[in-house]
């Protein structure tokens, strides 16, 4: 697959007002050399400082066509990039005109999983999950595109289904009900338009989520939780992905007990059981990262998940993240125990509502589709920062331009007033 190759050898432009600084001193040594060594010295300097200007226009032009040649090499990039997209989407139209992709639903019960999922945030009315549950359901999708909310992604608990019902009680329980209704926002500008607050650091419940609520008729009480994916992109998952996989599931080194074996029981890890939506499996974040290696990887890490609590505990020796059994055993770290009665949390992940037989290759053209469309506005992100290097160049080169133009005429009429008169 193509992939453009975005380091480009793109020159750096001194500020003009060194070279200014560097005139004035060549004017400072035309004074002196007029006063020390008389006319023939200062015809020797014009000449110098003449040169001096002209080797500046000519490195400023330089860069100009350095930039000139960047935004044409992106340009052209950028075009490979639009042919790329629209050859995947033929791939695609083949798959769906050739044969129409079967969706095989599980059973009636689980279609009202996710909704129910949402039904129960909403029974949370004071809680920032709550209202922005609410705001979806009233407006639906333009709701994300209100300023307060287009940064945001979702509730944690909404971004990730588990096949299992057993599963997903005890990652809820894991995560704790706190966490189920994180709001996960892209950047940190998201986070900030959430809350603000006064010149005395007292929230302002006139703007943001607090605002939103009153509207609604829903006051928020207490703290909520938000996570900013460009943050974790500080400490992402960096390793490989699961081969062929078109989960992308973590390529996780599965734990080994002293004598090199696998422990008994064990039957992976939780961040590769979470199911995401296909949309946010790639280029979620700036840097190009889907919801498992930033969100999920953050919050699970490496929690080992085993058939039963003998067979955690006895894996102790190689857990180092936390582990849960089916039978609701949970080790948060190798020194903390969850011990006692498990813990209802309500709002669980909901199961997939649909199990689709879509081929392969279909799965993989859509994601390489969202993948070159990410590629495509860094590309243009790239385009729109080395015009303004070129702007900058011009306006330079405008400028020693009309600063080479007035020395000339200023040294014509110097030489024009130092020139011999011919006796008649």
């Amino acid at each position: 697959m193509f992939q453009p190759n975005n380091q480009l050898p793109v020159q750096t432009i001194k500020d003009s007002s060194a070279l200014m600084q560097v005139d004035q001193t060549e004017k400072s040594i035309v004074v002196r050399d007029e006063k020390q060594n008389g006319g023939f010295a200062h015809a020797e300097t014009i000449i110098y400082y003449s040169k001096r200007l002209q080797d500046d226009l000519q490195m400023l032009g330089m860069k100009i066509k350095g930039h000139e040649d960047n935004i044409k090499f992106l340009n052209a990039q950028n075009n490979k990039l639009d042919d790329l997209i629209l050859d995947l989407q033929v791939t695609l139209g083949k798959h769906h005109g050739s044969s129409t992709p079967k969706i095989e639903i599980e059973n009636h019960s689980q279609l009202q999983t996710e909704d129910q999922t949402t039904e129960l945030i909403l029974q949370h009315e004071k809680s920032a999950a709550g209202i922005l549950c609410q705001l979806k359901a009233r407006h639906g999708p333009q709701a994300s595109h209100l300023q307060l909310t287009k940064d945001v992604l979702g509730i944690v608990a909404t971004l990730g289904k588990v096949d299992d019902d057993n599963l997903s009680r005890l990652f809820s329980e894991y995560l704790g009900l706190e966490t189920m209704l994180a709001i996960v926002c892209k950047t940190y500008e998201g986070v900030k338009a959430l809350e603000t607050y006064d010149k005395q650091g007292c929230i302002n419940k006139s703007s943001g989520l607090h605002a939103l609520g009153a509207t609604i008729g829903r006051n928020m009480d207490g703290r909520f939780l938000v996570i900013c994916l460009e943050n974790i992109m500080h400490e992402p998952y960096a390793g490989e992905f699961v081969a062929d996989d078109p989960q992308r599931r973590l390529d996780l080194v599965k734990p080994k007990l002293p004598n090199g074996e696998c422990p008994p029981g064990f039957l992976g890890f939780a961040v590769n059981m979470i199911n995401v939506d296909n949309a946010n499996l790639f280029c979620v974040t700036a840097s190009g990262h889907g919801l498992r290696e930033t969100l999920f990887y953050n919050l699970f890490s490496r929690l080992q998940v085993y058939r039963t609590r003998q067979d955690m505990v006895s894996a102790l020796p190689c857990i180092s993240d936390g582990a849960v059994s089916l039978d609701g055993g949970m080790i948060r770290s190798t020194s903390v125990f969850s011990l006692g009665d498990r813990e209802d949390v309500d709002v669980k992940f909901p199961k997939p509502l649909v199990t689709s037989t879509l081929p392969e290759k279909h799965i993989e053209a859509e994601r390489q589709v969202k993948e070159v469309r990410w590629k495509k506005e860094k590309m243009q992100d790239d385009i729109q920062r080395e015009q303004a290097l070129l702007n900058h160049a011009k306006f330079n080169f405008d400028r020693k331009k009309q600063e080479f133009l007035k020395f000339l005429a200023e040294s014509s009429s110097y030489v024009t007033q130092a020139a011999p008169v011919t006796p008649r």
